[in-house]
């Protein structure tokens, strides 16, 4: 009986979360703009949920402005503009640069999976490179022959950042997706993983 509630238990518990998850996700987003619809609308003619697919309308309409090239190029300038304010660009700013790390069409897609040994231990950790060039920062003399490498913490969020010597790496060809996947989840193999992942554990 234990053997068949754990098993149970192992098998509905990802999808209780995964529900949950995606039900806050959307309360969230229907929060966004709920209360100004409820605002502007007549109780009569709002219904839970409304708020959710105005946010996602206004992000398609966004995204469409952004083909536009006038209304892109305006963008651009408003983004410039936004950096320029000290308290706004300390807050616009890296998160502007983390969606873009993430963006498929962003000037430099988060695309590097490396190992990175640990010391002369051996061991070694999967990492996300996130800068090359450091051309924009006022220490070149110390990140010389060095990259950013994004490390994330297994079973939790966030991570931590260090700046590894590139002798110390080893490119993994793998997607970004695969690679946060195998560090979030501790690399516990599951039913639905893929061939090419098996690769990465014989890459050196």
């Amino acid at each position: 009986m234990k053997h068949i509630f754990f098993r149970g238990l192992l098998t509905l518990l990802p999808i209780a979360v995964t529900i949950y998850i995606l039900y806050s996700a959307v309360i969230i987003l229907d929060n966004v703009l709920g209360g100004l619809i409820r605002f502007l609308l007549p109780s009569s003619l709002y219904f839970p949920g409304l708020g959710f697919l105005m946010t996602l309308l206004l992000i398609y309409l966004f995204g469409l402005l952004l083909n536009n090239f006038v209304t892109a190029r305006l963008m651009t300038d408003l983004q410039n503009k936004l950096t320029e304010v000290p308290f706004i660009k300390a807050i616009y700013s890296p998160l502007r640069d983390l969606m873009n790390l993430f963006s498929k069409n962003g000037h430099k897609p988060m695309g590097s999976v490396v190992l990175v040994d640990m010391g002369e231990s051996g061991a070694q950790a999967l990492g996300l490179v996130t800068r090359e060039n450091f051309s924009d920062l006022n220490f070149q003399e110390l990140t010389q022959d060095k990259v950013a490498v994004y490390f994330p913490l297994s079973y939790g969020l966030g991570g931590f950042t260090f700046l590894i010597s590139k002798t110390r790496i080893h490119p993994l060809d793998i997607p970004v997706e695969k690679a946060m996947k195998l560090a979030i989840t501790g690399w516990v193999r599951s039913e639905d993983t893929d061939h090419g992942t098996g690769s990465s554990h014989n890459s050196r």
